[in-house]
């Protein structure tokens, strides 16, 4: 009887060293934004206000670790490879300051704040994974869309969908894959909307790609 005692004791000693050994430290990632570039003349500012609302998604996007595919089927994420926020944040964020940086528009602000705005820009973040498979590629899709507040109605929206090749091996690099892959997207929606505002500012609003 006593051996059992002191075999189960042992047993129980191990378990606990084993939960409370070091534990894997965990890495954080963030989406870059771009430097500053040379200062440049620039056009005039639209003389409308955009309010920017949240990134709408699924709830694995809305978790900050970052997720894998495997065979286009089974999906997992990452325990100890994050995101510093979830990425449906983190692409606001970085959309938000590059649509400030443009200076292209008279306001920029949230659409949480008590702030009056013209048009109301608003997202949906479909993917941000890595895609295992015999190439390496980093998956981003996701779309938005531009609507007038007078109206209610969907002036403009832009689908954006790619799969980034990954330079090298380990999350970091699955990492800077989809950093750049979520720069070419943004950078077709500031574009997109610099378009629409550029030949629509006479003629009204109308639905447009």
């Amino acid at each position: 009887m006593r051996c059992k005692i002191i075999f189960s004791a042992l047993m129980l000693c191990l378990g606990t060293l084993d939960g409370c050994g070091a534990a894997r430290p965990s890495k954080f990632y963030q989406l870059a934004v771009p430097g500053d570039t040379a200062p440049r003349a620039e056009p005039a500012a639209y003389p409308v206000t955009l309010l920017l609302g949240p990134i709408g998604t699924s709830s694995l996007y809305r978790d900050d670790r970052i997720v894998y595919t495997s065979n286009e089927e089974a999906m997992g994420t990452y325990e100890y490879e994050r995101w510093a926020e979830p990425p449906s944040e983190l692409i606001r964020e970085v959309l938000f300051r590059e649509l400030q940086a443009s200076r292209r528009y008279q306001g920029i602000y949230s659409l949480r704040s008590d702030v009056h705005g013209d048009y109301v820009l608003r997202g949906h973040l479909f993917d941000l994974r890595e895609l295992d498979g015999k190439i390496l590629a980093a998956r981003v899709t996701f779309e938005f869309e531009l609507h007038d507040s007078r109206t209610g109605a969907t002036v403009w929206k832009r689908y954006y969908s790619h799969d980034e090749p990954v330079d090298g091996k380990g999350v970091s690099a699955v990492v800077a894959a989809l950093n750049r892959n979520v720069l070419s997207g943004l950078n077709e929606v500031t574009e997109g909307l610099d378009q629409y505002f550029s030949s629509h500012q006479s003629t009204g609003s109308t639905t447009g790609n």
